[in-house]
């Protein structure tokens, strides 16, 4: 059984979801695929794309990342309504949001946000930022509160308790800033703040992870920190051809 892993693959682009239609419903039907985050802030797009999935791999494991809890054209209902809107639906449609253990292996979720702890919210960020306008959260939240919420939903949920020989975590934000490549323009290390945040690399920690995926950053990467493999396989918008493979990687195989 191999494990593969990508993120970011932002379907509400009609050229990405080709890639999905192309995808060999015969080849990884005795895999595991993990989705780090950002499918489609469209319930209904996210749903059949669950079942696309499905068809695809034997598992599909998933968190959402900050465009799905996208609630733009919701005026009802909060990201964290959505949120668990998301959950229940994963569920109803066979893809997991909870820890996967198989033999030896065992694969954890970790929820959460940014809490600008890699980096001070910039002033411009505010513009050019699309979540302060697109997400929508209860009532006196503000980032620290929303990372808060997640941080506590790994753990009511048991998610920090998981012991195994072989431990793969995957989240879509990232744990830590030092994954990103030096070759980042100054330009966009602005956007360092709402890249994720350090109580993410704190609970992989706990875990003691074999290998972490996350998202988000939209550049690849697979590098090792402190013992633990970091992978980003983010397929990225259409035009990210440079930093973006575009294509699935297999991460670990039992």
């Amino acid at each position: 059984m191999r494990i593969y892993a990508i993120s970011d693959i932002h379907l509400d682009y009609k050229v990405n979801r080709q890639w999905l239609n192309e995808l060999s419903r015969q080849e990884y039907i005795n895999d595991i695929l993990i989705i780090a985050g950002d499918i489609t802030s469209d319930i209904k797009l996210l749903e059949y794309v669950f079942k696309e999935l499905k068809n695809c791999f034997s598992e599909v494991l998933y968190v959402p990342g900050n465009h799905d809890l996208w609630v733009m054209d919701n005026n009802k209902i909060t990201s964290i309504g959505k949120f668990y809107k998301i959950i229940e639906l994963a569920e109803n449609n066979g893809v997991v949001t909870k820890p996967y253990t198989y033999k030896n292996l065992s694969i954890i979720p970790i929820f959460g946000w940014y809490d600008y702890s890699f980096q001070k919210q910039t002033v411009n960020i505010s513009g050019v930022w699309m979540d302060y306008h697109a997400c929508r959260w209860p009532d006196n939240f503000d980032e620290y509160d929303v990372c808060n919420f997640f941080t506590e939903f790994n753990v009511s949920n048991g998610n920090m308790n998981i012991k195994n020989d072989f431990i793969i975590s995957y989240s879509h934000f990232l744990p830590r800033i030092d994954i990103m490549p030096f070759f980042i323009p100054p330009k966009y290390r602005e956007l360092y703040c709402v890249l994720g945040s350090s109580v993410i690399e704190e609970q992989i920690r706990k875990l003691r992870s074999n290998i972490h995926v996350y998202g988000h950053s939209h550049v690849n990467l697979s590098d090792f920190r402190d013992s633990t493999l970091y992978i980003n396989n983010a397929y990225g918008y259409p035009y990210e051809t440079k930093i973006c493979a575009k294509k699935l990687v297999m991460i670990h195989e039992v």
